[in-house]
């Protein structure tokens, strides 16, 4: 048997964020996010029956492998997504040098990440700042859908590019999201997500 998987609750107060609506926040969370858990939950149920019947075809498994993978993924980037959110958007003296001195300024970093987010507006995806720990090394990365994760990677900072998480405040304006959103972003949690794969490198 597999336990069920609660969704986690927001750590921060919706009506509090700066240019994203209570309205936009708490739909994204019930719908997008809780759904997602839901449907892992049904797939974990299905893959626990097919396994179970030795008649059930290799091709039929995969299948939910794959609905597995996929849920998987948006669960786990959108508890990511929201914990990085609730912040006053400053990252602090240390974070910011670490940043700068992996992309050579800081301000180079948020122009990439920003130009992946302008990049992905319009259809569906994510962008993760992150800490591959293979080339010990910060880096930006694409993510096309919630399948296909880098590997090797460690997510410090994710940011939620499917229109689900901008579309009810902005319409068809994703530049003003991705604004709000670095409005919003709360760097200490991710300079918590560094500190361990930087202890581990030392």
């Amino acid at each position: 048997m597999n336990p069920e998987i609660k969704p986690k609750p927001l750590p921060f107060d919706a009506g509090k964020l700066k240019g994203l609506s209570a309205n936009l926040i708490e739909s994204h969370w019930a719908n997008n996010y809780s759904g997602s858990v839901k449907t892992l939950n049904a797939v974990n149920d299905k893959l626990s029956q097919a396994l179970a019947n030795t008649d059930t075809p290799a091709f039929l498994y995969n299948d939910l492998k794959r609905e597995h993978l996929i849920r998987t993924g948006s669960v786990i980037l959108h508890e990511l997504y929201f914990d990085n959110l609730g912040g006053n958007g400053q990252a602090d003296g240390e974070l910011r040098s670490a940043i700068a001195k992996q992309f050579g300024t800081f301000d180079r970093w948020e122009t990439e990440f920003r130009k992946i987010a302008q990049g992905l507006a319009g259809g569906a995806g994510w962008v993760v700042l992150a800490y591959n720990t293979h080339f010990n090394k910060l880096e930006n990365y694409w993510m096309g859908d919630h399948a296909h994760y880098p590997v090797g990677t460690i997510p410090l900072l994710v940011m939620d590019m499917y229109e689900h998480s901008y579309h009810m405040d902005f319409g068809a304006a994703a530049s003003k999201y991705i604004d709000a959103f670095f409005l919003n972003i709360n760097w200490d949690k991710v300079a918590q997500r560094l500190q361990r794969p930087m202890a581990n490198s030392v």
